[in-house]
């Protein structure tokens, strides 16, 4: 099953195979159990290479639990959000969780996002993304996260990686889930 998730991801990231592979071979090392019920999430979290409990750092991209403050009232959330810093907030951060695009939408955005990167993380302002029509897709994804609601530690993806961890099923939908999330996407773009 999992050589099956993997070259949907070669095909769904357009990538050469040499990148591929190499991101591929990245992450079965740091997540050696694929299940059908997903990725194991805390595995990812326990490697000591990628992870840290310190605030997140802006324009780095990342995986942590959280359990939102007002989960009750919420049609639906991500438990475990990828999430691109978009730069301090009341009480935490904004970030821009991937998860709530649909896949194809999810590549458009990334590969427009790509053009606002240095070496090491993304460029980009909550200004820039208001601004850029080319990045109209940030919407759906743009989130204000709590720090005190983060559980755990946060897993940064190093760049080399930032196009194969945005395809992986790591997604850990609460209550209406993955297909009203992206219903109300598509709705907002």
């Amino acid at each position: 099953m999992a050589d099956n998730i993997f070259q949907s991801l070669r095909k769904l990231s357009g990538q050469s195979t040499g990148k591929v592979r190499k991101s591929v071979d990245w992450f079965r090392n740091k997540v050696s159990d694929l299940s059908l019920g997903g990725l194991n999430r805390r595995a990812l979290l326990h490697n000591k290479d990628i992870v840290t409990k310190e605030m997140p750092l802006v324009g780095r991209m990342g995986v942590f639990y959280y359990d939102p403050k007002h989960k009750d009232t919420l049609p639906y959330y991500d438990r475990f959000p990828l999430v691109i810093m978009i730069g301090p907030a009341k009480g935490g951060f904004y970030g821009l969780n991937l998860h709530y695009l649909p896949p194809i939408l999810r590549a458009r955005f990334l590969d427009r996002l790509l053009d606002f990167t240095d070496d090491n993380s993304f460029d980009v302002t909550y200004k820039m993304l208001k601004a850029t029509s080319k990045l109209r897709y940030f919407e759906p994804c743009y989130k204000h996260y709590l720090t005190k609601q983060v559980e755990g530690k946060l897993a940064y993806i190093p760049p080399p990686e930032w196009e194969i961890a945005t395809f992986l099923p790591a997604a850990q939908w609460q209550k209406g889930g993955r297909s009203q999330a992206y219903s109300d996407a598509r709705k907002m773009i």
